[in-house]
């Protein structure tokens, strides 16, 4: 057996359950999380101790999967919270580092580069955000400019922002960021001595500009005095783009596997996805590669099919009643003699409804190798990756677990993000277990019957107490 322990981000289910049931495809893995208690949420941080006490009681470990800031802040909401200077974060993630050389054991590495959300909603923020959040973002992206270009325009639009945002914010705001990345610094450092088999700074909600945008770009130009380290635009999906990074150094000791691209809009793969900040295309071929895998070219012989049901003139988003026409793409199953796996971005936050029933038929398909439409192309993408590439390298596969995962996207992504949110959100307006219970298992048996996979003992429930993801729980009573 192969040993291989996860760090998530936090408990959300597409951090903590979807990447159990991803590795756990193979048989011969032995995924190793820790409890689910010890990780951080919306509102508590993770149990960094305890979760190096779990850690320090496994016998063996063959590759770490690590989400640095749980370790350094205690999860990624609360890097962008917690007051602790840099000595105490250095000195946990010295210790982190001593428990994994015990072990002898590959360290998958992920840092953020603190977000700036560009609202005044502070529920993954400090509390100040509610009222200043809009005029943070657009103080960042004001000092990011003024760095390219010294225009007496933008110092007056600096000097304007500063009277609104009170000194003391606007200071505590800097401090924390400034922290993060000397934190971030501190990683490149530890890399002169090959501590990570690969580090991935993340990205997430990005604009063009900004103080993030402006971090990475010195990041990215330190880090081309190490291997192994990348800079990616995403955050959740980071773990699954090194799950398959993992997968392919300890599995796939023969040449990298080749990936071929259908989209359904081949004119439309150079716009650009909500929250990201590079185009479809980049983002696509960005998490293949750092995946370990490669792009076929056309013509050339290739392992796995990559279907893309892509927007046309911009990405949905579901959540802020932005709708795109939903696609005409029928993937040509009778075409097709190659595994192949589906990555559906027509809108961020949700399935397109009518791509999803109009291609009822894969789903049952002895080459169907997955599928995801959650929150961003990326998040999708790297999660799909992640399960095709298991499914297709395992030599002993548990099909149960796969058709599980695949059940829970649609149930998911499918089901619940593009239809019953929004009407559950105007009809219920609180959250109520019951009520999602009773509107879900209206569509168990369609699922059921795209599947042939029986659902038993299904439980819903709103982990973070919001609208915005559920846990679906499968097999248990």
């Amino acid at each position: 057996m192969i040993n291989i322990a996860i760090i998530p981000i936090d408990n959300r289910p597409v951090c903590y359950d979807l990447i159990y049931d991803t590795l756990s495809i193979d048989k011969n893995i032995n995924v190793l999380l820790p409890p689910i208690e010890l990780l951080g949420d919306l509102k508590n941080i993770a149990k960094v101790d305890k979760i190096f006490a779990w850690l320090n009681n496994i016998k063996k470990i063959d590759a770490v999967i690590v989400s640095l800031d749980t370790i350094a802040y205690g999860g990624l909401v609360s890097s962008r919270r917690v007051n602790d200077d840099f000595l105490i974060i250095k000195s946990r993630i010295d210790k982190f580092i001593q428990i994994v050389k015990r072990h002898n054991a590959k360290i998958y590495a992920f840092s953020s580069i603190m977000r700036i959300s560009n609202n005044n909603i502070n529920e993954e923020e400090k509390i100040y955000w509610d009222k200043y959040g809009k005029l943070i973002f657009k103080y960042s992206q004001t000092i990011h400019k003024l760095t390219i270009d010294n225009k007496p325009i933008l110092r007056k639009k600096l000097f304007y922002l500063k009277k609104q945002i009170p000194n003391d914010i606007l200071k505590d705001y800097l401090k924390t960021r400034i922290r993060n990345f000397k934190i971030n610094q501190y990683y490149l450092n530890l890399q002169k001595n090959d501590i990570f088999k690969t580090l991935i700074f993340s990205l997430d909600d990005c604009s063009e500009f900004g103080l993030n945008i402006f971090e990475a770009s010195k990041l990215r130009e330190k880090s081309n005095s190490y291997k192994e380290i990348y800079i990616k635009t995403g955050a959740d999906e980071i773990p699954f783009i090194l799950i398959s990074k993992a997968y392919n150094d300890i599995i796939n000791k023969k040449k990298k596997l080749k990936i071929a691209i259908k989209y359904a809009n081949d004119n439309s793969i150079h716009k650009i996805s909500k929250y990201e900040d590079r185009s479809v295309l980049k983002s696509i071929s960005d998490a293949i590669v750092l995946s370990g895998c490669e792009i076929a070219k056309k013509n050339e012989n290739f392992d796995l099919i990559l279907f893309v049901n892509n927007f046309t003139n911009e990405q949905g988003e579901l959540v802020m009643d932005i709708y795109e026409p939903s696609s005409k793409f029928i993937i040509p199953l009778e075409k097709i003699n190659k595994p192949f796996f589906v990555v559906d971005i027509l809108n961020a936050n949700g399935a397109d409804f009518d791509f999803v029933k109009n291609n009822k038929i894969i789903f049952s398909s002895n080459n169907f190798l997955g599928y995801s439409a959650w929150n961003t192309t990326s998040n999708s993408l790297g999660s799909a990756l992640a399960c095709a590439i298991i499914m297709y390298l395992a030599d002993n596969k548990n099909i149960s677990i796969f058709k599980k995962i695949q059940a829970t996207r649609l149930l998911d992504d499918w089901i619940y993000q593009s239809y019953l949110r929004q009407k559950l959100k105007i009809d219920a307006k609180n959250l109520d277990n019951k009520l999602l219970i009773k509107h879900m298992e209206k569509y168990h048996t369609i699922i059921e019957q795209m599947l042939n996979y029986k659902l038993e003992h299904v439980y819903y429930s709103y982990p973070w107490k919001r609208f915005f993801e559920i846990r679906i729980k499968i097999g248990l009573k």
